[in-house]
């Protein structure tokens, strides 16, 4: 018996073919909408206090609560959710890798993590833009941390870096970068070149089974192949223009909401400039150490240590201050997004902005009741849907509305029962 990985290495090369199995064609297989939907997937890993963002009142009639007054002008165009959670994916820290996936047992042995929600919606648009996603991480963990996995559970690291995002979006290569670029996806051509060459001569002695396996795995090299051709061409384009300067670099983790803010920006300017349609970003608040609050104000611990606060009023009180904080950094998104117009609507009419946590409670470990706010995006907004605090719904069905919404035939993603009950588009 030939063993894979031994004959991958006889060809040269080690391709690991699971990888390939996830890859999507680069051109999209669904019909596009004239104006384009977009999506932005935020979640910071300890949450936010669950007393001051849940409101009391349900339904289109109730009363804001202390954080969502924050959002108080854009009370219609967001819809705030209780007693959802992912069913199995308990663990306390462990399942901040499983906000966007829903994978079941982070915690037990042998643990695999499932595609995201955004390369789940990325492999069914195709690259119809630039970058089919950007992944993107305030203070983020990047070797262990991520949002973004693949279909076969693989972390894609996290970009932390406004100024790198702004760079890899806007600015210009010149004649010989861009040559060096196209020099390297060529090497990688010729590499697959000479591996389907040597397969398709092994594949003809093998069994009816295997021969099933290898033509999936060729179906695999020639999507590989066509993003290669895909990236080639979107070499060979310019790319956009801005006027917006370029962000500063900010590596000082303490600048904790500094760099919230700039990708955010970031993210903005990423639909603004249709450079993609899909984009997550994970705040690592537990890889964040003592940070500013205010202008020479800064919190008397680490942001995991705060949010073991056990009631304690010092910690509670800079806990509030940093998710008021937060909230206003949403507030200013909304705004962005609702001043940009396309086609005559709000940017914001065509964006999904979802922020949440996979966190419910960090001061007692509990990942049930997460907090869960929708904006944006054409949905009937307005409203707090309430499921029971006991008997969460899947957080997976608010996951196949942005889908459908999203433009995407999904009937199903992750734990799901179907579409969440109560949130309908207009």
């Amino acid at each position: 018996m030939l063993a894979r990985r031994s004959f991958l290495k006889g060809v040269g090369v080690t391709l690991a073919l699971p990888l390939l199995e996830c890859m999507s064609p680069v051109f999209g297989r669904v019909s596009q909408p004239q104006v384009p939907r977009r999506m932005l997937l935020i979640s910071n890993n300890l949450g936010v206090l669950p007393k001051q963002f849940f409101p009391t009142q349900t339904g289109a009639d109730y009363e804001l609560s202390p954080y969502l007054k924050e959002l108080s002008e854009y009370k219609k165009d967001f819809t705030v959710v209780s007693g959802l959670s992912h069913p199995g994916v308990v663990g306390g820290h462990s399942t901040e890798n499983c906000f966007l996936t829903a994978a079941r047992g982070p915690t037990k042995s042998g643990f695999r993590n499932q595609i995201s929600l955004d390369q789940f919606a990325a492999e069914k648009l195709g690259q119809v833009t630039r970058f089919t996603s950007l992944n993107l991480g305030v203070n983020i963990d990047k070797g262990n941390r991520s949002l973004s996995w693949t279909r076969d559970g693989v972390l894609l690291p996290a970009e932390d870096s406004a100024l790198a995002v702004f760079r890899k979006m806007f600015l210009q290569g010149n004649p010989q970068q861009v040559a060096q670029q196209l020099h390297r996806l060529e090497e990688r051509g010729s590499i697959l070149d000479t591996l389907l060459l040597q397969t398709k001569s092994f594949s003809q002695s093998l069994g009816h089974h295997d021969k099933e396996r290898m033509e999936q795995y060729f179906t695999s090299v020639r999507e590989v192949e066509d993003r290669l051709n895909t990236a080639r061409e979107w070499e060979l384009k310019p790319r956009p223009s801005t006027t917006q300067a370029e962000p500063p670099e900010v590596k000082d983790k303490k600048r904790f909401f500094e760099k919230f803010e700039l990708l955010l920006a970031m993210s903005r300017l990423a639909f603004e400039s249709d450079s993609t349609r899909i984009v997550t970003l994970m705040v690592d608040a537990f890889a964040t150490p003592v940070f500013e609050l205010h202008e020479n104000q800064s919190t008397t611990d680490g942001y995991h240590n705060l949010s073991h606060h056990g009631q304690a009023t010092e910690k509670v009180n800079q806990l509030v201050d940093a998710d008021y904080q937060q909230m206003g950094l949403l507030r200013g998104l909304l705004s962005e997004l609702s001043a940009k117009e396309e086609q005559g609507q709000r940017l914001l009419d065509h964006t999904m902005v979802l922020y949440g946590s996979n966190m419910g409670d960090a001061n007692i470990h509990d990942n049930s009741n997460l907090p869960i706010l929708l904006a944006g995006g054409g949905f009937q907004h307005g409203k707090h849907l309430a499921f029971p605090r006991d008997a969460n719904a899947p957080l997976s069905n608010l996951f196949v509305s942005m889908l459908q919404r999203f433009g995407l035939e999904a009937e199903s993603f992750g734990s799901s029962t179907g579409r969440l009950t109560g949130l309908e588009t207009l």
